[in-house]
């Protein structure tokens, strides 16, 4: 488990071009109906809970969600533009096959979050790298790095600055269990953080192995 941080920071500051109202277009993984990663975030909810919602924005289940890779803003990206990159990513998609992946049970705690890391990382990445190769099918330039992806599910993030030792604390007195997701698709979604929270709508789900 890796060394936690001494202090938190607020989660929730604008990152560059981000505003109230923007949406930005990204593909996830996503988690509906899978009835154990929900368990275990629950597990971490109930931890968490006593240092209240000042401190941690607990996420619910609908929004539970694994970051893959940014497309662009929807004001800067025109619709032919994503309906061609899904075009490209279901091609590339189908020649990956479904999969397992365990998240947790113990949580890295980062400045900004608690992640639950997604292991075996490999088929992640290997999705990653197809979605990043049908965004390059399309366009010139690929956004974020390649490097340095860590797939992981965050069950929450830090909604104040403080010291980081009443989480590691808070967490140390539970016993998590780890959670098996089935990946059976990647998801393209409207991306909006208005409320101190990560929603979408979904525009494209696109399935592996087809």
């Amino acid at each position: 488990m890796s060394t936690p941080p001494e202090s938190m920071r607020n989660h929730w500051w604008w990152r560059p071009g981000w505003k109230t109202g923007r949406r930005f277009y990204t593909w996830h993984l996503t988690f509906g109906g899978q009835d154990d990663v929900h368990r275990l975030a629950a597990e971490y909810r109930t931890a968490l809970a006593p240092l209240g919602p000042d401190s941690f924005t607990l996420i619910p289940d609908q929004w539970l969600h694994l970051t893959m890779q940014g497309v662009g803003f929807v004001d800067e990206t025109d619709a032919e533009t994503v309906d061609a990159i899904v075009t490209a990513a279901r091609h590339r998609l189908a020649g990956i096959a479904a999969f397992d992946v365990t998240l947790g049970p113990d949580a890295v705690v980062d400045q900004e979050a608690i992640l639950l890391p997604a292991q075996p990382a490999e088929p992640v990445h290997a999705v990653r790298d197809a979605i990043r190769a049908a965004i390059g099918d399309v366009v010139e330039e690929v956004p974020e790095q390649a490097d340095g992806f860590r797939p992981h599910v965050s069950v929450a993030y830090s909604a104040a600055a403080g010291p980081a030792d009443p989480v590691v604390h808070a967490l140390a007195r539970s016993t998590f269990t780890s959670a098996r997701a089935r990946i059976t698709s990647a998801e393209l979604i409207v991306l909006g953080r208005d409320s101190q929270m990560y929603e979408w709508t979904s525009y494209a789900t696109v399935p592996l192995g087809e």
